[in-house]
């Protein structure tokens, strides 16, 4: 009960720039640890044995489970002139693309300002051997959690509601007034999907390493914003692009539904991260 008070009272605080809370993002970056080759393992360990560089003692990042949650610690830190010190990031974190037209990254990646694009570039610096030590613990941060944040579908498009934030929703016998669907899939639905047996959290085959990794990033933020659409269907029980009710319901039988499509998505996000370092670090 304690777990689940927690869980609701942090459903409220959510944000469109906000993420995939500690237990969504710790377990991508555990299926991801789980899977990289012993090479990549060492190369991790060794880039966050630097991570005293990023001069956040308030959030470390000395493993990758805390790595992968480090870009949203940092958020509220400012500098002695009160500025915040990694505002320019704000937006990295998403690409609201639009679930009611067709799949369009242009609009929501203006200047490369979008979780997609950034994903791409942290891993050219993280590979970048010439790259000062400060950057690629930065990077390597930003790509754990980057990777996690576009594979919780809320984050990857919407219909103008501030990924999901502006769309009230129920869940189950849940109501609180604040609820909305990305507080829902960012915590609520991960958590179910994560916790539900079998764990997730595993050496995978080559086999399924290979399917469920393959494809760019392009292909990925594409896939997630198929689920976005069908998190609205849901919700919405029809047409997600007909006008938003005042308040969408999402019963049990709904949840039961989302549960395997949620949970399949962190087992991508994490092989998929796995993917991506083993290329810049293997």
């Amino acid at each position: 009960m304690k777990r689940i008070a927690a869980l609701a009272t942090a459903a409220l605080l959510a944000s469109p720039a906000g993420a995939y809370w500690e237990y969504g993002h710790q377990t991508v970056a555990a299926i991801a640890w789980d899977n990289v080759t012993p090479r990549t393992r060492a190369a991790i360990t060794r880039i966050l044995a630097a991570q005293a560089r990023l001069d956040t003692p308030e959030c470390p990042a000395r493993t990758i489970e805390e790595a992968s949650v480090w870009p949203d610690c940092v958020k509220p830190l400012k500098d002695a002139e009160g500025k915040s010190r990694f505002g320019y990031a704000y937006s990295w974190h998403y690409q609201n693309v639009s679930i009611c037209a067709e799949f369009d990254l242009q609009p929501a990646c203006k200047d490369g300002n979008c979780v997609s694009t950034q994903i791409d570039r942290q891993r050219h610096i993280l590979a970048d051997r010439k790259a000062s030590t400060h950057d690629r613990v930065l990077a390597l941060a930003f790509l754990v959690h980057f990777v996690g944040d576009l594979h919780q579908p809320l984050h990857a498009g919407d219909k103008g509601d501030k990924g999901g934030n502006d769309a009230k929703t129920t869940y189950g016998d849940y109501d609180p007034a604040r609820l909305n669907l990305h507080s829902v899939w960012d915590g609520l639905l991960a958590e179910r999907a994560i916790s539900t047996p079998p764990p997730i959290v595993k050496r995978y085959s080559a086999a399924v390493r290979a399917r469920l990794s393959q494809g760019t990033v392009t292909d990925w933020s594409r896939e997630s914003w198929s689920v976005a659409r069908h998190a609205y269907e849901v919700a919405m029980h029809g047409d997600p692009c007909r006008p938003t009710p005042e308040r969408m319901t999402m019963s049990e039988a709904d949840i039961e539904s989302l549960v395997p499509i949620a949970r399949e998505e962190v087992v991508k996000g994490g092989l998929r991260l796995a993917r991506l370092l083993d290329q810049s670090l293997g």
